[in-house]
């Protein structure tokens, strides 16, 4: 008799949630991934996968080079509006200390490929996940959610499109969580980071310099970086008030930035308003107390959204997802529940100390005042290019595979 494979479903088909089913069907498990969306975009922004992310998908055997190319800057860093440079990097330096350099690639690239790397009807479209309840195995009575008889019960997905049985539930359903707020019900939510962003990619050819920058100004900024297949990601922050809209984006963005040093003026006048992406950034108010109920586990925004001021909120969710495969390959049907609080008890501690880093890292960026720019910019000029290295080690280093523990008996 042909061996059953456990199931597991998946909320959501971003980077998180199409590693995590990527990692769990090279594990052996049968995958269906569940995502709101009609379709899959190309509308999107670009995303840098730090060495730590790579070295991540390598564990899972997936080359996103191969779906993304493989240029990258030649240097990165930080500029003034004048355009003097506060610090600069070579890439190649990060490249000897961490075994490989950043690579800037296209979400939609990233995600297409991930999604290309599983079966054939595993990404299920215009199907969203609204409630994940359980049911106990041996008299199939319903309990109110998946924490309830852990060992004894199994998740029921519900979605739009009908109910999926499953041996696992993943929430990897973003910043919005609807699964996490409806099983942290007393969780304060969302806290606001009193910035908003702009968010494009522009043609190939866009910028000249192939270097990745980033400008900080009086409570604004403006970013740069050349992806490896030739287009380039622009995005810019502002303090602003939540919800702040003026009309006319090309217009508001020239205002802020169009005095700024080359090339912004010009990458502004090429934008396309209609694909410009426009948040407010949030991150997440206080950690949640677990990353898992019984079967269903949560990753990514879901679990710890950050802001995006250290470039690793899409890291740690390809990080999660490689951990949770990891620590499920190992489990036997029974043990899944202690799995995920294995999961839990080895990313939590990680991704709150960045997610605080994160914010913290963000009120510097964003400082008003003439004379505490200054001393940031000071400060920033000021610190060896050494000492900048090594206070990224934790980021690019950190990610390690825990070990597996057997249950009894197993």
């Amino acid at each position: 008799m042909a061996e059953v494979r456990r199931h597991a479903v998946v909320a959501g088909a971003g980077i998180g949630g199409l590693t995590a089913a990527l990692a769990l069907h090279r594990s052996g498990w049968r995958v269906t991934v569940c995502e709101r969306a009609p379709g899959p975009t190309a509308v999107g922004a670009g995303i840098v996968l730090a060495p730590n992310a790579l070295r991540a998908f390598d564990t899972i055997g997936f080359d996103a080079t191969r779906a993304a190319g493989r240029a990258v800057p030649a240097a990165m860093g930080l500029r003034r509006p004048d355009g003097r440079w506060l610090n600069r990097a070579d890439t190649a330096a990060m490249a000897a200390r961490y075994g490989r350099p950043p690579l800037a690639v296209h979400r939609a690239a990233l995600t297409d490929a991930l999604a290309a790397a599983l079966p054939a009807g595993t990404v299920r479209y215009a199907t969203a996940v609204t409630a994940v309840t359980a049911v106990d195995r041996a008299d199939g009575t319903e309990g109110p959610d998946a924490a309830d008889g852990a060992d004894g019960s199994s998740p029921v997905v519900r979605t739009t499109a009908g109910d999926l049985a499953a041996d696992l539930a993943v929430a990897a359903d973003g910043i919005h969580s609807p699964l996490r707020r409806l099983h942290f019900p007393d969780h304060p939510g969302l806290h606001y980071a009193g910035e908003t962003a702009w968010r494009t990619v522009l043609p190939a050819g866009a910028a000249a310099d192939a270097s990745a920058a980033e400008t900080w100004g009086r409570g604004e900024r403006f970013g740069i970086v050349p992806l490896a297949d030739g287009r380039t990601y622009v995005f810019a922050t502002a303090v602003a008030p939540e919800g702040h809209r003026p009309p006319g984006v090309r217009a508001e963005l020239l205002r802020r930035f169009g005095t700024w040093h080359d090339p912004i003026p010009a990458l502004l006048e090429r934008i396309d308003p209609a694909d410009v992406l426009r948040h407010d950034l949030y991150d997440l108010a206080a950690p949640l107390p677990r990353y898992h109920r019984g079967r269903l586990v949560w990753l990514g925004d879901a679990a710890h959204a950050m802001t995006p001021n250290l470039g690793q909120g899409g890291c740690q969710a390809v990080e999660d997802a490689v951990v949770l495969a990891h620590l499920l390959s190992g489990a036997a049907a029974s043990g899944v529940p202690a799995a995920l609080a294995a999961y839990s008890a080895a990313r939590r501690a990680r991704t709150d100390a960045l997610r605080v880093r994160s914010r913290r890292a963000g009120r510097v960026a964003a400082l008003s005042h003439p004379l505490a720019v200054a001393v940031r910019d000071l400060a920033v000029r000021a610190t060896p290019a050494g000492v900048a290295r090594r206070a990224m080690d934790d980021l690019f280093d950190g990610f390690t595979l825990p070990a597996v523990t057997p249950a009894p008996g197993e």
